[in-house]
């Protein structure tokens, strides 16, 4: 069966998976629906994650994957929206900018913006318009 994943610079060298962290375990979803994993990316945008790739991938794949790396998964039927947890983990093994990093709680502020640009805020606005 072919489910969906979001993946977080996809198809470089520091592609990540997305999971959420239950416990101590690392969980993958795995969506049935693309909508759903779609949904699911803007509100991870929503909470200042960077942007998601929405990506098809068999099952088996995704479980062999999460075997690997002593992950579980787990199956989001069609039209059961999962919502984020409201709060993030503080440290990643990614980073948006594609070098590694385990630390964003101590970002440079010379790189800080507050604002950002209308570009991307349009384009955020036609995603969440598209939702209704």
């Amino acid at each position: 069966m072919r489910v969906f994943v979001l993946l977080f610079n996809a198809r470089t060298e520091n592609e990540g998976i997305h999971t959420l962290k239950m416990d101590d375990r690392n969980v993958v979803l795995m969506f049935e629906s693309e909508d759903d994993a779609i949904r699911y990316g803007v509100l991870l945008e929503a909470q200042d994650f960077s942007n998601p790739t929405v990506e098809a991938f068999e099952t088996e794949e995704i479980e062999e994957f999460c075997n690997s790396a002593n992950y579980e998964c787990k199956l989001v039927p069609e039209g059961m929206l999962a919502v984020p947890p409201e709060t993030n983990v503080e440290e990643l093994d990614w980073s948006p900018e594609g070098q590694r990093s385990t630390d964003r709680s101590s970002p440079d502020p010379a790189n800080e913006t507050n604002e950002m640009p209308l570009s991307e805020l349009e384009r955020l606005r036609r995603r969440f318009e598209g939702l209704l």
